[in-house]
């Protein structure tokens, strides 16, 4: 049975240490393990991603483009993860 941890918080919390953990335990124990990064600031990760909303929308794309602050920058992505709701679905649906 497929479960799954979400994981927040402000930055600096220690959000994708505790993701390089649970991704390293659970190969330790032989069990199946596909991060999510559903971040758009989140550019360096020391485990892989299965699934990343920066292959659909970035921080850094949206500043630019729309002329936003990081926060800004950070709902909007969000608004566009709203609208693209079926993209995050059918990866989802990928991983099993």
């Amino acid at each position: 049975m497929p479960f799954a941890q979400l994981i927040v918080g402000p930055p600096g919390s220690g959000k994708s240490t505790y993701c390089d953990g649970m991704h390293q335990f659970m190969g330790a124990i032989g069990r199946k393990c596909s991060v999510v990064n559903l971040d758009p600031a989140n550019d360096h990760t020391s485990y892989p991603v299965a699934l990343d909303v920066r292959d659909l929308v970035t921080l850094d794309e949206i500043m630019e483009a729309e002329e936003l602050g990081p926060n800004g920058g950070v709902l909007y992505a969000l608004e566009e993860l709203e609208h693209n709701i079926e993209w995050l679905e059918e990866g989802l649906k990928k991983l099993g």
